[in-house]
């Protein structure tokens, strides 16, 4: 897609995860159930409900470019990515928060080419909280109908790092063993793709994720903070990348901030 293509398109998904976002608030306004899904996550009608707004609306902004999201994977519906332009979408991530009812979940899509995010968008429908990006023109942050303000990643403190980590999943040995020999000043805890936007908007530094994750649930914040300047690797330091096998499952990873592996 190209540049131009990229800057229409970035309004046209920040209007279809408005749109689930609406579509999963008035879900979590009742007395909604929780089922299990093959792999034994949860899954609610809100995320099949939410997907299906995004997929349509995909479909018309973008007809030729295909669709991994993660519901439709789930049922086994996984287009041919191993070359090309897809986007991968995430219509509730953090299905666990969601139903905590703590307001930490997101609606999640990416565009990916050549193997890495080049554009993206993270919605908090209980904060109405958009937080978008394209990769080379930088990252904003809009709170409701408010003006959209630029986020950047800061440089590392010298006080120390503030570091975020999952609210519902993660190792904490395998934490206090990647964070040994570094200086912390904080361990802040946060549900979905938030965590990547903290780092985005330097509200935090690193970003450790030492448990499992599919690549839709991360592609879009890794989008947002590659774009406010941020990187994403393994935990070796090498590039993370994207259509890595054929059921999109992610080794551990490192967000980064403005400090660098």
């Amino acid at each position: 897609m190209s540049e131009l293509h990229m800057g229409m398109a970035i309004t046209g998904i920040e209007d279809a995860a408005r749109a689930a976002g609406a579509k999963i608030m008035e879900i979590y306004a009742t007395d909604f159930e929780a089922r299990s899904k093959d792999d034994s996550s949860p899954v609610t009608d809100a995320d099949e409900a939410a997907e299906a707004i995004i997929l349509k609306a995909l479909a018309e902004l973008a007809p030729d470019i295909p669709v991994v999201a993660e519901e439709s994977a789930a049922a086994g519906n996984i287009p041919d990515v191993s070359s090309g332009s897809f986007w991968l979408v995430d219509p509730l991530d953090g299905t666990k928060e969601f139903l905590k009812r703590n307001g930490e979940f997101t609606v999640n899509i990416a565009l990916i080419e050549d193997g890495a995010p080049v554009m993206g968008v993270v919605f908090l429908p209980a904060k109405e909280t958009m937080y978008s990006g394209i990769v080379g023109h930088g990252a904003q942050k809009q709170v409701g109908s408010g003006n959209k303000e630029t986020i950047r990643v800061r440089p590392a403190p010298d006080e120390g790092l503030t570091v975020v980590g999952s609210r519902s999943h993660g190792d904490p040995a395998e934490m206090e063993k990647f964070l040994a020999g570094r200086k912390v000043a904080d361990i802040k805890p946060a549900g979905s793709s938030l965590k990547f936007c903290l780092v985005a908007e330097g509200e935090a530094d690193v970003y450790p994720r030492l448990g499992r994750t599919m690549e839709w649930d991360v592609a879009a914040g890794h989008a947002v903070l590659s774009a406010a300047g941020g990187t994403v690797t393994l935990t070796d330091g090498t590039p993370f990348g994207y259509a890595k096998n054929a059921i999109f499952e992610n080794p551990h990873f490192v967000a980064w901030g403005g400090l660098r592996p």
